[in-house]
């Protein structure tokens, strides 16, 4: 499956952004899907996911009460709703599956090529 990671941009602090990620190739609803993101000089960590079950779902520390994670099937895409964006939110945002899912780097084999992020103060 082929991953493509949309929708970053420049915000202020307290804005919101959507990012999407659109699977090419296989049907998306076969994956787990999660969200990472890369800051410069940082290790990339897990923000959000969601498991092949909908109901399942994962939301890190940074994301809690602010992100949500959704499929459209049809639309073999998956997005994130980032509101309340802080300064710190700024990084390189990644979309990945695997058939396993959770917060685990190491499990997922296919990701998209990343989209910025920025949250100005």
């Amino acid at each position: 499956v082929q991953l493509q990671a949309s929708g970053g941009g420049l915000v202020q602090a307290g804005g919101s952004l959507r990012l999407s990620c659109t699977a090419s190739g296989r049907n998306i609803s076969s994956y787990a899907v999660g969200w990472f993101r890369q800051a410069p000089g940082k290790e990339r960590e897990p923000v959000i996911g969601i498991a092949q079950k909908d109901t399942l779902t994962y939301t890190t520390d940074s994301a809690k009460g602010r992100f949500t994670i959704a499929r459209d099937n049809a639309k073999n895409m998956v997005y994130v709703q980032m509101n309340s964006l802080k300064p710190e939110d700024t990084a390189v945002y990644y979309c990945a599956a695997s058939r396993v899912g959770g917060p685990h780097i190491v499990n997922y084999d296919y990701w998209g090529q990343g989209t910025q992020v920025t949250v100005s103060s």
